[in-house]
């Protein structure tokens, strides 16, 4: 039974998020979302009170994967290699979870402010950075690795008009990533 509320969860996350983006969040309510997933806004209620509640369950659920990566990345020697690695695994972790999170956290910048997750992804994309940037390298190349997860960020969105995949995009973005943290010397 357990494993079932984790479907009907992860369910009403996938259809909250897809309401969000066609609607926009402040213009869904939870009484669409439960008709969209065909269910009483009582059964709805069962697994979250508030969209709110909808988002931050989300957010927790990549922020927890964001901090195992940084737990990953702080256990290993700080070396190009390591940043690589990091990269990539973001790269999986943002791919893994699907495109709306971060695109739902890009289009509703004012939300986020407004929920504490904004802070708490702040956070880690700051945990994340410090993982990246070797402080001994040159400015340019600090600020380089700095914008490799932001670069992975934008591959997520760009090129949405084309017949582009996701795993095109993916491999765009990891790439381009990939040089940004490969300038970085040694620590």
């Amino acid at each position: 039974m357990g494993e079932h509320r984790g479907d009907t969860r992860a369910r009403i996350q996938a259809v909250a998020l897809e309401l969000f983006a066609e609607q926009g969040y402040e213009k869904t309510s939870l009484r669409e979302i439960a008709e969209r997933l065909n269910v009483t806004k009582a059964a709805l209620y069962y697994h979250f009170k508030t969209k709110e509640d909808i988002i931050v369950s989300l957010f927790d659920d990549h922020l927890g994967r964001l901090d195992e990566l940084i737990a990953w990345g702080r256990e290993q020697p700080a070396t190009r290699e390591m940043r690589q690695e990091l990269v990539r695994r973001y790269a999986d972790n943002l791919y893994g979870s699907g495109p709306g999170i971060m695109r739902f956290a890009h289009e509703n910048q004012g939300t986020m402010r407004d929920l504490a997750v904004g802070e708490k992804l702040k956070s880690r994309m700051k945990g994340l950075r410090e993982l990246l940037v070797d402080p001994k390298a040159p400015l340019t190349d600090q600020l380089k690795s700095a914008m490799a997860p932001f670069t992975l960020n934008v591959a997520h969105f760009a090129f949405e008009e084309g017949d582009i995949t996701d795993e095109e995009r993916r491999a765009a973005g990891v790439a381009v990533a990939l040089e940004l943290v490969s300038g970085s010397g040694e620590s």
